[in-house]
C-alpha cells in the first residue's frame, strides 16, 4: 500500500518485512509520549476539516474514489504552518540532493523494445530530502502523523484497514525541497496513495500535473500509447493548484503526474507523510541509499 512515490517521491525498489521483533522500534512505540507542544486543534482546522466525523471521512473517501485526489486547502493553521515554515527552512542543510534517470514505469530497461519506446524513455526526477529522524519530536508535522484522529481519517479516505508507520527510522515523515531547476519527473506511483502537505511554494513553475487512469494496473493494461502521447506533448495534463498548508491525498497508481522544474529562486518545500498497511515495513535498503544516501 503506501510507500513514498510520489507526489512526492519515486520508489523503485520494493519494502521489505522486518522479523517481529525488529518489527515496531521503541523510538516509534514511545512517540507519543515525546512531543505535547501543540494539540492538533492547533495544528489542523477542525472546525473547517471535521476529521473525527464518520461523515466528513466518508465524504472524503468518495472524492477520492471518483476524482483521484482529495484537496484541503488550509488544512494547517497559520501558526502551525509558520512553524513547519521554520523547520524545515533549518532542515535544509541536512538535506541530501540526488537526481535519478527513470521511465515513468519505473521498470528496468526492456531490451526487447527501442530506445524511443515508452516503456525505456528516460526523465529526470531530482530534488532534496531530509528524513523522520530529522524531523522533532515537537514537530507539528510528527504530531499531526501520530495522532490517532488523523490516521483514522486517512483510513477512511482511503479504505484502509490500517496504519502503520515505517520500521525504520527515516521513511514515514520526510520534508521535500525542490530548488530552481529541480523537478519530479512523469511517473506512476507503485503506491496505492500519497499524503503531501504543501510548506512552500516557489513563484513559478513547480505545478502538479496529471492524467487520471492512464493505465489500469489491475487488468494488465500499460497503455504504452497514451503515454507515448503525453510524452510528446501531444496530451494536456491537468493542473493541480495548492497554497501553503494544503493536505493533498492523491492515488497515483494509474494516474501518471509529475511536478514541473521550479522556476524561481523560492524552494518547494513539501511534506510527505507515508504509511503501510502493516507492521514491521521498512523500505529497502537500495531504495534508502538511492533517495536518502544512506541506511539510517
Amino acid at each position: 500500500m503506501q510507500a513514498k512515490s510520489d507526489c512526492p517521491i519515486i520508489q523503485m525498489s520494493g519494502r521489505i518485512q522486518l522479523p517481529d521483533h525488529k518489527a515496531i522500534p521503541k523510538r516509534v512505540e514511545l512517540r507519543q509520549f515525546e512531543h505535547m507542544n501543540m494539540p492538533l486543534d492547533q495544528i489542523v482546522d477542525l472546525s473547517t476539516y471535521p476529521i473525527s466525523e464518520p461523515s466528513f471521512g466518508a465524504d472524503c473517501r468518495s472524492t477520492l474514489d471518483s476524482e483521484g485526489v482529495l484537496v484541503l486547502p488550509s488544512f494547517i493553521r497559520t501558526e502551525a504552518l509558520a512553524e513547519m515554515q521554520s523547520e524545515a527552512r533549518k532542515g535544509h542543510g541536512k538535506a541530501y540532493f540526488c537526481a535519478q534517470s527513470h521511465s515513468v514505469y519505473l521498470t528496468p530497461p526492456d531490451p526487447n523494445q527501442s530506445d524511443d519506446h515508452p516503456v525505456n524513455r528516460q526523465v529526470i526526477s531530482s530534488k532534496g530530502c531530509i528524513c523522520d529522524d530529522d524531523v522533532s519530536a515537537a514537530s507539528p508535522l510528527r504530531t499531526l502523523y501520530d495522532a490517532e484522529a488523523f490516521r483514522t481519517f486517512v483510513k477512511t479516505a482511503t479504505g484502509e484497514r490500517a496504519l502503520y508507520p515505517y520500521a525504520d527510522p527515516l521513511s514515514s515523515i520526510n520534508i521535500h525541497y525542490a530548488e530552481r531547476g529541480q523537478e519530479l519527473g512523469w511517473h506512476f506511483d507503485n503506491s496505492s496513495f500519497a499524503i503531501t502537505l504543501l510548506i512552500q511554494k516557489p513563484e513559478a513553475g513547480s505545478r502538479f500535473e496529471y492524467v487520471k487512469d492512464l493505465r489500469e494496473t489491475d487488468r494488465g493494461e500499460t497503455n504504452f500509447a497514451g503515454v507515448g502521447a503525453l510524452l510528446d506533448g501531444e496530451t494536456q495534463p491537468q493542473v493541480l493548484s495548492m497554497d501553503p498548508g494544503t493536505l493533498v491525498l492523491f492515488r497515483g497508481r494509474d494516474s501518471i503526474h509529475r511536478v514541473s522544474p521550479n522556476e524561481s529562486d523560492t524552494t518547494r518545500m513539501l511534506a510527505v507523510l507515508a504509511y503501510n498497511s502493516e507492521p514491521g515495513i521498512s523500505l529497502s535498503e537500495s531504495a534508502r541509499m538511492t533517495f536518502y544516501g544512506r541506511l539510517s
